[in-house]
């Protein structure tokens, strides 16, 4: 497996996961609180990959299995949120949307993307990563707990153009 910060040609690798993830919502099988048309979309991914923030994982022919999208983009939400570090905006790195394709789920790919993650955030100096998921999102929440991210608070908003959403913010201090 390779992680790799994404090109435009992996835009429909990238969408298409997101599809399978809203195809499953839409079947009842996950929980994760997004909305078919309005976030994620193609657009979402084109638009990280032109500020050259989104990575992929590709398996050895080039096939698309997990992405997330990395800054330091703190939205307003996260100014509600009770971090527990109180560490400079820059040397914050946050992760968004990620997503492991479902027919790769359950191997370890979205644990070795939060690795990559950590690691690259030390690359980069910073002492914090932060990421939010719904409060209804119980598989990533377990996830993320048991890579030693704390839960800090919900925040009530509207996310990513979908209302009535309630985040859970999680924060793990690098030191």
């Amino acid at each position: 497996m390779n992680i790799r910060r994404a090109a435009e040609a992996d835009v429909p690798g990238i969408s298409a996961i997101y599809e399978a993830i809203h195809d499953r919502e839409d079947a009842g099988l996950i929980t994760t609180g997004w909305q078919r048309g309005v976030y994620p979309t193609a657009e979402t991914a084109l638009d990280a990959i032109k500020k050259g923030t989104m990575y992929v994982m590709e398996d050895d022919s080039g096939n698309i299995l997990a992405s997330a999208k990395m800054d330091h983009n703190q939205g307003e939400e996260y100014a509600r949120a009770q971090w527990r570090h109180d560490t400079p905006p820059e040397r914050v790195l946050v992760m968004h949307t990620l997503v492991v394709a479902p027919e790769h789920e359950g191997h370890g790919l979205g644990r070795n993307f939060i690795y990559f993650y950590a690691d690259r955030a030390r690359s980069l100096g910073c002492e914090s990563l932060r990421m939010d998921t719904n409060v209804r999102n119980l598989a990533a929440r377990r996830l993320y707990g048991k890579l030693g991210f704390e839960e800090v608070g919900e925040v009530a908003c509207c996310f990513n153009g979908i209302p009535g959403v309630k985040l859970v913010c999680l924060e793990k201090y690098l030191g």
